[in-house]
């Protein structure tokens, strides 16, 4: 049943890769629960309770809530699959509410640090260094995900038009512009890639055998990229998208356009970011409302 459900996911709906990884690891842990349990060994056959007992056993294990939701996210959709199947007759989830989760802020760097980290730092003339700070800037000037910066292509470039193409989530592909000044960038890091790499893969960011960079690399990168911000409490590549993100409204963006160049599939998970922009109103609403 779960391998039906992966391939449904991967052929029917085209998740990621990432996705369906994540989906078989939280299926697999479910199917150990109930073996380890002798509750009931076949998944199908779970009801509310057994999976009560295991949001339990996954909060004494010290499960943050995000992540038992995001597991029992998992659960309402593979037994919605075997509903619609035919294989199960009731939703056992129908009777499962998600945990309460505080609103937490996302991290991001504050404008002027951001500004002051990329006008102070001259441009390298090595592979690797220039192709780390165009990581950066590129996190940055487009708001892309760690996947979509890795996936980026030379083709997906398009330098007179300043934009690039990615291919997002579920495979939906959209066009992002990006800084003037991310053009001589690319220019330069693509012409010493060329002539000291030895053998070029079709992805934009590689490693010194000709390789794709990967994600464990990417975050190593952008860690020390942003070492010189010490008030700064996480750094990863996802900060910069939090950063691209807020900074854009901050400026006025409207939200609907920060949605579509993000990639979100709804408002509700842009929204998230408006929270700078109404600390703002409200410090100006303080200052200047005779009643404030």
């Amino acid at each position: 049943m779960i391998d039906s459900f992966l391939k449904y996911l991967q052929h029917e709906k085209r998740l990621s890769s990432h996705t369906i990884t994540a989906y078989q690891h939280d299926l697999n842990q479910f199917q150990k629960f109930l073996s380890s349990n002798q509750t009931e060994s076949d998944i199908s056959g779970a009801d509310h309770t057994i999976i009560r007992m295991w949001i339990v056993d996954l909060m004494e294990r010290k499960f943050e809530p995000v992540s038992v939701n995001r597991k029992l996210a998992c659960l309402r959709r593979f037994y919605k699959y075997l509903l619609s199947r035919g294989v199960i007759k009731t939703h056992p989830m129908s009777q499962i509410q998600a945990l309460k989760t505080p609103n937490r802020i996302p991290h991001f760097v504050q404008a002027d640090h951001m500004v002051k980290l990329l006008d102070n730092q001259e441009i390298p003339e090595t592979f690797e260094a220039l192709r780390d700070r165009l990581i950066l800037e590129v996190l940055y000037g487009t708001g892309i995900r760690l996947s979509e910066l890795i996936n980026l292509r030379d083709d997906n470039i398009d330098l007179r038009q300043r934009t690039i193409r990615v291919l997002g989530k579920r495979n939906k592909e959209r066009v992002i512009p990006f800084p003037a000044s991310l053009v001589s960038l690319i220019e330069q890091y693509r012409l010493i890639r060329n002539r000291e790499v030895s053998r070029i893969s079709e992805t934009l960011f590689v490693r010194k055998n000709g390789e794709p960079c990967y994600p464990s690399l990417v975050y190593k990168v952008v860690r020390k990229q942003l070492a010189t911000l010490p008030a700064l409490e996480k750094r990863s590549p996802h900060v910069l998208r939090h950063t691209y993100a807020t900074h854009l409204l901050d400026r006025g963006a409207e939200l609907n356009a920060v949605k579509d160049l993000l990639g979100h599939t709804s408002l509700a998970a842009t929204q998230v970011y408006t929270h700078n922009s109404l600390d703002k109103l409200r410090k100006v609403f303080e200052q200047a409302h005779p009643k404030a």
